[in-house]
């Protein structure tokens, strides 16, 4: 499998620590609000990462944090009235609820940052101890960039030009306008904790080389976000964690695309800035992981109405070809027919394909296109008219299934809406026996009241929600 690889800026063959484990760290959500669109992709596009990693044998440990103290957390916290813990706590839930939606699996491992304080102090304490950072008089403790002759090498951007255009805010007291927080003293009314230096709270990049270090070790296979987090965030903690730790901090380094809102950059002051909340409520979450996943995650991905209706109709078909499959299997007999042999060996090759594609740098965009390309040929091959086989739909359903899995989607089950509908449909098929044909329409325009469209077959009846 090939991955592009910021730090170098090509394609490289991953090649893990340790055999058969990959151990990933995500930059996960600052918990001040709902999480917006733009959040929505790495968190989809990084766990399909991580299923594909585990199709393919590999045992992974996927950690993700929250950054659950911060200024935009303590800033929600007195317009609000209460605490910064009230406000991360909320918004750590209300994300689970959103993740879930998505079909996001649960993390390995998700740390908070204000659970790991006597780890962050200690790297600080290391960092000051071999000269890369520096307490101030107020005490707050700085990282020396210009010590760290590497710094830059991730956003390919020398120190100089990046020092052109840094600033020292009110307040701060460095020696370069570069360096960065890596402790900051308590100002009145906030959040804070012991150190050797001031009472204070960790500053946000040395959070993540933390929970890193503490969780997967001084040396991981990948650290993934999105662009956004290039510089200065992932900048930052690659310098913290080599100076500290002496080794290279992360092996490969994954960054998605940005997510634009009708062509155009999301930002509240335009007024395009939706919450995954927001869009849910209006199609659904399955159509937004859909677009999530829909374009190579390093492209950037545009958001408009039209295209989420359009994921909903693309999430539709491959609904009716699953759907079909589970009819024709109700009733299925027997071994693969000779008529059916040259398309059932031609499943191996869309199984090839789609490894393929995802092995050349996750490439989802060809993934979902292989996934069409074998519902067009099973509702092709396998059809009421074709009475195929038992074993020919199996083994059909298995891969189109496998895909599913890999990709997150096709998620939406209400096991007591099949068996009511079945119920009613049951109940139709007793009154046309009985030829009431009153009591068997009453049925059919309740369902269809409700959306749900039947078809009678030879086979017996098909029913599908349409919305």
């Amino acid at each position: 499998m090939k991955l592009y690889n910021t730090l170098t800026r090509k394609k490289e063959e991953l090649q893990t620590i340790s055999d058969g484990e990959v151990k990933i760290y995500a930059c996960g959500p600052t918990v001040y609000n709902y999480i917006h669109i733009g959040n929505a992709r790495p968190i989809c596009v990084f766990d399909i990462l991580r299923r594909y990693l585990e199709y393919r044998g590999y045992k992974v440990t996927f950690v993700q944090n929250f950054t659950d103290i911060d200024d935009k957390i303590i800033k929600k916290a007195n317009e609000e009235g209460t605490d910064y813990l009230t406000v991360s706590e909320k918004y750590i839930k209300e994300y689970k609820i959103d993740a879930e939606g998505l079909n996001v699996r649960e993390a390995t491992i998700h740390p908070r940052a204000t659970e790991n304080i006597d780890e962050i102090i200690n790297i600080v304490s290391t960092l000051i101890d071999k000269g890369y950072a520096y307490r101030t008089e107020n005490g707050d403790v700085y990282f020396r960039t210009n010590k760290f002759d590497e710094y830059g090498k991730l956003s390919h951007q020398p120190l100089e030009e990046l020092e052109a255009g840094a600033r020292i805010s009110i307040g701060e007291i460095k020696e370069n306008p570069m360096d960065f927080a890596v402790w900051k003293s308590a100002k009145p009314g906030e959040p804070m904790w012991d150190s050797p230096w001031s009472k204070g709270r960790p500053g946000w990049h040395i959070e993540c080389s933390a929970m890193a270090r503490r969780y997967l070790g001084t040396t991981i296979d990948i650290h993934c976000g999105g662009q956004d987090l290039i510089f200065p965030h992932h900048e930052n903690e690659i310098a913290q964690s080599e100076c500290c730790n002496g080794v290279t901090f992360a092996n490969y380094w994954l960054h998605n695309g940005y997510i634009n809102v009708d062509n155009k950059k999301m930002s509240k002051s335009l007024n395009n800035f939706f919450t995954v909340r927001d869009v849910a409520e209006k199609y659904g979450y399955e159509p937004i992981r859909y677009l999530m996943v829909s374009s190579h995650y390093r492209s950037p991905i545009n958001y408009s109405v039209d295209i989420i209706e359009q994921c909903k109709s693309a999430l539709e078909r491959l609904y009716n070809c699953r759907e079909n499959l589970n009819f024709l299997l109700k009733d299925a007999e027997g071994n693969i027919k000779n008529s059916e042999k040259e398309f059932i060996s031609s499943l191996e090759e869309y199984r090839n394909r789609f490894i393929e594609v995802m092995d050349d740098d996750l490439n989802t965009a060809d993934a979902i296109s292989v996934w069409f390309d074998l519902a067009r040929d099973i509702n092709k091959n396998l059809s009421v008219a074709a009475n195929p086989s038992k074993e020919a739909i199996e083994k059909s359903l298995s891969l189109f299934n496998e895909f599913a899995d890999i990709l997150g989607l096709l998620y939406k089950k209400d096991k007591s809406l099949d068996e009511e509908i079945e119920e009613l449909i049951n109940q139709r098929n007793i009154a046309r026996k009985n030829k009431d044909w009153a009591t068997a329409d009453k049925i059919r325009d309740e369902l269809k009241a409700r959306n749900i469209v039947l078809e009678d077959t030879p086979q017996g009846v098909k029913w599908k929600i349409v919305e």
